[in-house]
C-alpha cells in the first residue's frame, strides 16, 4: 500500500479533472482509472453556486481530494488558494502549482519552496510540482512535505519521462513518496516511472485527451500495476557486450564423438 501523510492508497495511479469532454466523461474515466486521489483546481470550483457539478459526484465516489494551485505565480498567491480551498473543501492536502510562465508552466523553483515552507508550518499537507532538481527535492522533505512531485517532461506535453536521469537520482535518495507528474503522454510512459521506483504517477492529459478516456484510463491503471510489479521483482543489470541466454549451445562446437553420442549409439538413432 502507498502510504501519504498517514493515508494509504490501493492505487498508485492519481488523476486530474481537467481537459474531459464533459462531467460524465471524466467521472467515468476516473472510475475506470481506479484513482483514489483526485487533483483539481482552484480557479475551476464554482463557490458562489452553493454547488458544484465537480465536487459532488467526486466525493459521492469516495476519493480524495488534492486541490492545486494552478494559475498562482508566487508564494502570495498559491498561499491564498491553499486557504481557501481548506476553508472551501474541508481539507489541508494540497498540490502547490507555482508557474509564472504561460508558455511553458515551469514551476518556480524558490517561489515553491518558500510557499511550501509556509504552508507546512500551517499544518498543511503539501505536495509541491516541481522540476526533476534533486537538490531541490531534498530540500521540500527536510522543510515537511508529504511527497514532491517531479516532473517527467512540461505539462500537458505527453513527451513522457525526459528528465529520466534527474527521476532517478530523486527516487533513490527520497524518504518521502515520490510521485511523478506532468508530461505522461502514454501508457508505457506510466509504466517506466514505475520500474524506475517511483511511488505512483498522476496522469490528466493524456486521458481526458484520448478519443476513448474511459478506455485509456483503464490502459493507464494497467500500466501502472505493471511498472510497479516489475520494480518489485527487480529488473535485470544492463550491460555492453551480448551474454549467452543459454549456455548449452556451446556443444554444437564439439565433436560428436566426444559427446558420447556415438559410443551410446544415440547418433544412429538421431540420424
Amino acid at each position: 500500500m502507498l502510504k501519504i501523510a498517514e493515508t494509504e492508497f490501493g492505487s498508485r495511479l492519481f488523476t486530474g479533472t481537467g481537459k474531459f469532454a464533459s462531467g460524465k466523461l471524466m467521472q467515468e474515466a476516473i472510475a475506470a482509472s481506479g484513482s483514489e486521489l483526485v487533483t483539481l483546481a482552484m480557479k475551476r470550483v464554482d463557490f458562489k453556486a452553493g454547488s458544484d457539478d465537480i465536487l459532488a459526484p467526486l466525493l459521492e465516489r469516495g476519493v480524495r481530494l488534492l486541490p492545486n494551485t494552478s494559475g498562482a505565480r508566487n508564494a502570495k498567491e498559491a498561499i491564498f488558494a491553499a486557504k481557501l480551498a481548506r476553508e472551501m473543501l474541508g481539507t489541508e492536502w494540497l498540490k502547490l502549482e507555482i508557474h509564472p510562465d504561460p508558455k511553458y508552466l515551469m514551476p518556480d523553483p524558490m517561489e515553491t519552496f518558500a510557499a511550501a515552507k509556509e504552508l507546512v508550518s500551517q499544518g498543511f499537507k503539501v505536495l509541491p510540482y516541481v522540476h526533476a532538481d534533486p537538490v531541490l527535492c531534498r530540500r521540500l522533505e527536510e522543510i515537511g512535505c508529504a511527497a514532491v512531485m517531479p516532473l517527467g517532461s512540461p505539462i500537458g506535453s505527453n513527451q513522457g519521462l525526459v528528465s529520466r536521469e534527474f527521476l532517478k537520482i530523486i527516487i533513490e535518495q527520497a524518504s518521502i513518496p515520490v510521485v511523478v507528474d506532468a508530461g505522461i503522454g502514454a501508457p508505457s510512459h506510466a509504466c517506466e516511472a514505475m520500474e524506475l521506483g517511483a511511488d505512483a504517477v498522476l496522469v490528466n492529459t493524456a486521458i481526458a485527451s484520448s478519443a476513448d478516456p474511459v478506455r485509456m484510463a483503464r490502459a493507464f491503471a494497467l500500466a501502472v500495476q505493471i511498472g510497479r510489479e516489475a520494480y518489485l521483482a527487480g529488473l535485470g543489470s544492463k550491460s555492453l557486450h551480448a551474454h549467452e541466454t543459454s549456455p548449452l549451445t556451446g556443444f554444437l562446437n564439439t565433436d560428436s564423438s566426444a559427446t558420447g553420442l556415438v559410443n551410446s549409439g544415440m547418433a544412429e538413432k538421431l540420424s
